[in-house]
């Protein structure tokens, strides 16, 4: 494994650590909590996060995404439209996001699983391919696996303010 591999490798399983901690112990009412009704909730910002991260991944390592080859599409049965990774939601669509905390980890960690089997076969020199054309300059497969751990890492620290707020709510 190369050192680029396992500082991703590291990066992702620190995301997936976080999100089991933000949800852990949450019953579906807390983690469908709002501070207000425009904000976010536990339940979207972990659906949210894995979303993108599975569609992103499954997007670079040209293979499908978890959602629908691994059945979570039919087990959280939203509203949205299949490929919906929650980019521009509105408040209600976000209201709308309900799960139970096993179906939030469950899902993220089998595309936990299909990153870390991804990145696992990654060279050096895979990480200067470009991925993304329509950017200026192109997005490389470097900058976008950055990306979603930036992005990932962001939405779990907002996921753990919010259990914050649940939990001192008693």
């Amino acid at each position: 494994m190369t050192v680029a591999n396992a500082l991703l490798v590291d990066a992702f399983g620190r995301v997936r650590g976080s999100v089991h901690e933000a949800v852990e112990g949450l019953d579906e009412d807390q983690l469908a909590f709002r501070p207000d009704a425009n904000a976010n909730s536990i339940a979207w910002l972990v659906w949210h996060l894995t979303r993108v991260q599975d569609d992103h991944i499954a997007d670079v390592a040209g293979g499908e995404q978890m959602w629908t080859v691994g059945g979570w599409v039919e087990r959280f049965r939203l509203p949205f439209d299949v490929n919906a990774i929650g980019y521009g939601h509105s408040s209600r669509e976000v209201g709308e996001v309900r799960a139970t905390a096993d179906m939030l980890t469950g899902y993220h960690d089998a595309v936990h699983r299909a990153t870390v089997d991804y990145v696992g076969t990654l060279e050096d020199a895979d990480y200067e391919r470009v991925v993304d054309e329509r950017w200026d300059p192109p997005v490389t497969l470097a900058v976008r696996l950055l990306s979603v751990v930036n992005d990932t890492s962001q939405h779990v620290g907002q996921a753990a303010y919010v259990r914050g707020l649940v939990t001192r709510r008693g």
